[in-house]
């Protein structure tokens, strides 16, 4: 059963901005520690590339936090959602701390896809209820 839908498009210029403004501060309240990781081999490489890499990330925890009802309210927090890659290369959900606890006592599994282009990522996620 659909426990909820979320869904995000963000413009990819205000997070370069955003990152210009306050660094890799800005990175570091996104980024769990694993991403971070992947963030800063990609940014060495190609600089567009990493911020591309932390905008998908931005909307795809945004879309996740809108189809678990929760927004950006506790237990939800940056950090405390991941976007990794499932042993084929989609993208899945891997959560951490008060999140994770409270998802799996809610009986719930997340489906995440997310995308880019020139100027905008975007983001859909899907939660179900399982049983």
């Amino acid at each position: 059963m659909v426990h909820g839908i979320g869904t995000d498009i963000c413009d990819i210029r205000r997070i370069r901005a955003s990152f210009e403004r306050h660094g890799e501060r800005f990175a570091e309240k996104i980024l769990s520690e694993a991403e971070l990781g992947v963030w800063r081999r990609r940014s060495v490489r190609w600089p567009e590339r990493g911020v591309r890499y932390l905008a998908t990330r931005f909307s795809a925890k945004e879309a996740f936090s809108k189809a678990v009802g929760l927004g950006m309210r506790l237990p939800m927090h940056w950090r405390r959602c991941e976007i990794g890659n499932a042993p084929g290369g989609a993208p899945c959900i891997v959560l951490h701390g008060e999140l994770k606890t409270w998802f799996e006592a809610q009986h719930l599994t997340a489906h995440i896809t997310l995308s880019d282009e020139s100027d905008y990522a975007v983001s859909f996620c899907v939660v179900e209820r399982l049983g």
